[in-house]
């Protein structure tokens, strides 16, 4: 086993993922050694391409973050790129029916679960030759609902074999439905969903800001650009040791 977040889901750990969004390798790798469970890579809204996330990964290969890749829908060459670059976890954005968390299962693993075909790739790389072997049980998938209509389905999408875990997806909840957080209504779903997902011992996953939130235990936490603001704020509003750091150990 070496993807982690399975272990510390299993172990009833929450684990909290940092976005990138962002082709720098540098910035890639602060964020993979900063203290994430794993880094939610973003490639739904961003112009990312394959190739300049499969550096990524390997920049970070020997830091503890685990690469998820949230990819621009449940295709068969999305998932086949993402899972041959090194991603073991899959995020399926928009998912409404239970057929697009079933295709992710079904491209991201080997036969006989699956039809992932065999090909090039850094997986070896990553993490040994008996990748095939291991692949299955080590890739997640992640099926993000967005609008009511995936709430209503929720029975069926959490049910599908192989799915991992159910993400709600806070603010597209709020967009889809007009209802804001906090009114009745839209707790009644976000509570729906949590009830359904729990039922299946299945993780739950919603914003970082709902860590309180009873039951859930799978987080994406803000962009890397956003961090960065958060960390110059906080660095300006500090009182700092009246001793300079020795330049090159800012990150250790």
């Amino acid at each position: 086993m070496y993807n982690t977040v399975r272990e510390k889901i299993a172990a009833g750990k929450q684990v909290i993922g940092g976005t990138i969004d962002t082709p720098d390798p540098d910035i890639y790798r602060a964020m993979a050694r900063s203290g994430f469970d794993f880094i939610w890579i973003e490639m739904q809204h961003s112009p990312l391409t394959y190739q300049e996330v499969a550096r990524m990964i390997w920049a970070a290969r020997d830091c503890p973050a685990v690469p998820f890749i949230r990819v621009p829908d449940a295709t068969e060459g999305d998932i086949q790129k993402a899972t041959d670059i090194g991603a073991l976890g899959i995020i399926v954005p928009m998912v409404v029916k239970e057929s697009k968390v079933e295709d992710a299962v079904k491209f991201g693993s080997y036969p006989p679960r699956g039809v992932r075909s065999l090909g090039g790739g850094q997986y070896g790389a990553l993490y040994g030759g008996d990748y095939r072997q291991t692949a299955n049980d080590n890739i997640m998938v992640v099926g993000m609902i967005e609008s009511p209509a995936g709430v209503d389905n929720a029975e069926a999408i959490a049910s599908v074999e192989g799915v991992d875990v159910i993400f709600t997806a806070a603010t597209d909840l709020f967009s889809f439905s007009g209802i804001p957080q906090g009114h009745p209504d839209y707790e009644a779903m976000i509570t729906k969903v949590k009830d359904i997902v729990l039922s299946k011992g299945i993780a739950l996953g919603g914003p970082v800001n709902w860590r309180d939130r009873a039951g859930f235990n799978f987080f994406q936490a803000p962009p890397a650009t956003a961090l960065v603001t958060r960390g110059a704020k906080d660095l300006l509003e500090s009182t700092e040791p009246a001793v300079a750091p020795i330049e090159g150990t800012e990150n250790d």
